[in-house]
Order: C-alpha cells, then sequence, then structure tokens
C-alpha cells in the first residue's frame, strides 16, 4: 500500500504546552481536544496518518486538512472558526394556564 510521507509540522514549546492543556482539560470541548491531539501527533515524525485517522475515527483527508489550515493559520486553528449566518434563537418556554408566555 503507498503511504504519502507526512510532512512535519513544527510545534513550538508553547505551542506544545498549550495543545496539552487542552487535550488534559476536562471542559475542552471534544472537537477542539480532538484537534490538538491531531496536531500533536503529527510533530511526530514516526507518526502513520492512516493509523491515526483510524485510531481516532477521522478520515486521512481531514488531518491532511487540518495540518494545511496550522500550517497557514497557526495554533489557532484548533478552535472553531467564525461561520456568519442568521445566529440561533431560542423559543420562550411554553405559556402556563393564565400566565403570560416565558413566565414561570
Amino acid at each position: 500500500m503507498r503511504r504519502r510521507p507526512p510532512r512535519l509540522i513544527h510545534l513550538s514549546p508553547e505551542e506544545v504546552t498549550y495543545l496539552e492543556q487542552l487535550v488534559r482539560d476536562g471542559r475542552t470541548e471534544q472537537r477542539i481536544a480532538r484537534r490538538a491531539r491531531i496536531l500533536l501527533e503529527m510533530a511526530d515524525p514516526a507518526t502513520i496518518v492512516s493509523e491515526l485517522a483510524d485510531r481516532l475515527g477521522q478520515d486521512r483527508r481531514t488531518i491532511w486538512a487540518l495540518c494545511r489550515r496550522f500550517e497557514a493559520l497557526g495554533v489557532d486553528v484548533v478552535k472553531d472558526s467564525y461561520r456568519p449566518g442568521r445566529p440561533r434563537e431560542l423559543s420562550p418556554p411554553p405559556a402556563s394556564r393564565g400566565r403570560a408566555p416565558g413566565v414561570q
């Protein structure tokens, strides 16, 4: 099976510390922690992308795309990017008998 030779990601010690904190912090959203894990793994020259993809349940193209975005934008790629559009709105709770909507 032919595999693409990985282009290593070069992380500074500050970036490594930041990414490891994201992975260890129990309050970090899992999609952000997963991106941090990918970047940390891709900094290791022994990493095989297809094995990493299988282990994390991701597609190889997703991992490569994250690496290319990291090269262009830096460590901030682990966070979600701005997405324009209509903001989500929560509807008020249903009205109770004899009360105005949203009043409890």
